[in-house]
């Protein structure tokens, strides 16, 4: 079995947009996520919607609508199977998307002074490490959540 993602006409748009966006050009990237969102819909391919969200949520200008995307990142996470996420990417497993998700929720109510529910996420996505794989990415995640101060919304280490 090779690990190497299959052709997705949608997921090349996300990840060029989202190049854009760290080669400097936010605006135009959320511009682009923003309209491939609306083509989408709110029954369109779960890992469409899940990795458009998440991805969206980071070109934001403000924490609350930060907030809102990674809402709608784990939202749409609920409805992706592995078997979905897998016709994409062979070593894609769903449980190993929420440690990300809820980390990111953490950190949007810290920053917004919401410490009781930063709290909450954060349990959340401690819950959910066991699903992460032993590579780079884990551990990037892991230490993350490591990191992570919730009774501070003032501390913005990630």
């Amino acid at each position: 079995m090779t690990d190497q993602a299959t052709a997705d006409p949608t997921m090349t748009r996300i990840i060029e947009a989202v190049q854009l966006g760290q080669g400097g050009t936010p605006a135009r990237a959320r511009e682009l996520l923003t309209a491939l969102w609306d083509e989408l819909g709110p029954t369109g391919d779960a890992l469409h919607r899940c990795t458009l969200a998440h991805y969206l949520a980071d070109l934001q200008d403000t924490t609350e609508a930060e907030l809102g995307w990674d809402e709608r990142a784990l939202a749409a996470v609920s409805d992706l199977t592995d078997e979905r996420a897998q016709e994409y990417l062979p070593s894609l497993q769903v449980q190993a998307f929420l440690p990300s998700l809820y980390l990111n929720l953490a950190d949007c109510h810290r920053r917004l002074g919401n410490v009781d529910l930063a709290r909450e996420h954060l349990a959340r996505a401690r819950e959910h490490l066991v699903r992460l794989p032993d590579d780079p990415y884990g551990e990037s995640i892991r230490a993350a959540v490591r990191d992570f101060v919730a009774d501070d919304p003032t501390d913005r280490r990630r």
